[in-house]
């Protein structure tokens, strides 16, 4: 019998030795993840208002895309007819899709949920969509992104027990027929996804259930649907010692300073979030562990960089006092250079607490956010 390439393997190269937290290396068929990383989200196949250029030296090694959205627009057969995924947006990288779980999740008003699937008025041109289980792998197979997310039921917060009870178990039997249906399993890894809202004995048990089903990777899901942070620590310390060591372990929709420290502290390897570029686009940046709003009168003339020590292109060339003129005046590239700069500002940091996992100074370094 012909050996297989393996594509997909993950390895784990250090480990604090007074948290679990680890730095590893996730291998893809695009290539490699150093891990804990944070990964951009680049939902309709770009990360709004960045190049791959631009996100390549911003140090991104992974970036994610949507299936919901891009089943929507411009649709799965004009993707494939471009190449895939990666040809189509000219990304060379790693790629991973969400399922549209958390997407149909947020429609609450205009969708059902049955055991067979999800039904729903497309927002867009309101015909009527039904995703199941296995159209959600089938698109994603069509899409050709290295990581895949199961089609998964994400129950709201808050939630009657009664009522994530059944998601969470609705999820385990959707992740089965996902298992079935998936059609390239040696070119695309599929991830299973931990429900179980704020409940941990469910999460303990879904995770359970996913782990003997042995899949590529695992990821933390419903832990960004309004909880308060305290909650999502919990959740996150609850359930990741029941996912394999051996495995890449994804908090879904987490990325803000605090809570990507803890999670890492707690054994989780990747993150992803639309905060970087949404703030950007919003005129404010992430300066060291700091929110600033660039409009303020205060940087008017301030003709210092943003953060001398950051080594995006923005950083590097121009000045507070020229961001908070063009944030003022809404040009575009006040939004692009704050953009960049946060998407770089926060791959930064996780490459940081990586190189302190590495040389076990991890809780001294980062102390302030362990707190």
């Amino acid at each position: 019998m012909e050996q297989q390439i393996i594509k997909f393997s993950f390895k784990c190269q250090a480990s604090c030795s007074q948290t679990k937290a680890r730095a590893g290396v996730f291998v893809t068929p695009h290539g490699l993840v150093e891990t804990p990383k944070f990964m951009p989200v680049g939902t309709l196949a770009t990360v709004k208002t960045l190049t791959p250029a631009q996100l390549e030296t911003a140090g991104a090694q992974m970036v994610l895309a949507n299936t919901y959205h891009l089943h929507l627009q411009p649709g799965e057969g004009i993707v494939e007819q471009a190449g895939g995924l990666h040809r189509f947006m000219g990304w060379k990288g790693p790629m991973l899709t969400d399922s549209g779980g958390f997407q149909v999740f947020s429609l609450s008003q205009i969708r059902t949920i049955t055991e067979e699937g999800v039904t729903f008025r497309s927002p867009r041109d309101g015909r009527i969509i039904k995703l199941t289980p296995e159209r959600s792998i089938e698109i994603q197979n069509t899409l050709g992104a290295d990581v895949i997310m199961a089609f998964d039921e994400c129950p709201p917060y808050p939630a009657e027990r009664s009522e994530v009870e059944a998601a969470t178990e609705r999820t385990y039997r959707w992740l089965k027929r996902c298992i079935d249906a998936h059609a390239h399993p040696t070119e695309q890894a599929l991830f299973g996804i931990v429900q179980g809202g704020v409940y941990l004995d469910l999460r303990r048990a879904a995770a359970e259930s996913l782990v003997s089903l042995d899949l590529p990777g695992y990821a933390i899901g419903g832990v960004s649907v309004g909880e308060p942070a305290e909650l999502i620590h919990e959740i996150v310390d609850a359930t990741a010692p029941y996912l394999p060591i051996d495995k890449p372990r994804y908090l879904m929709g987490v990325g803000t300073y605090r809570e990507m420290v803890r999670a890492i502290a707690a054994g989780v390897d990747l993150f992803d979030c639309v905060i970087p570029t949404r703030l950007g686009r919003h005129g404010a940046a992430l300066v060291q562990g700091e929110r600033w709003n660039l409009k303020n009168a205060r940087f008017r003339e301030d003709f210092t960089p943003l953060d001398a020590t950051c080594p995006c292109y923005g950083c590097q060339n121009f000045t507070r006092a020229y961001l908070n003129h063009l944030v003022r005046c809404k040009e575009v590239l006040g939004f692009i250079l704050l953009s960049l700069h946060n998407v770089t500002e926060l791959i930064r940091f996780t490459q940081r607490i990586r190189e302190a996992i590495l040389s076990d100074r991890f809780t001294t370094e980062f102390a302030q956010w362990l707190d």
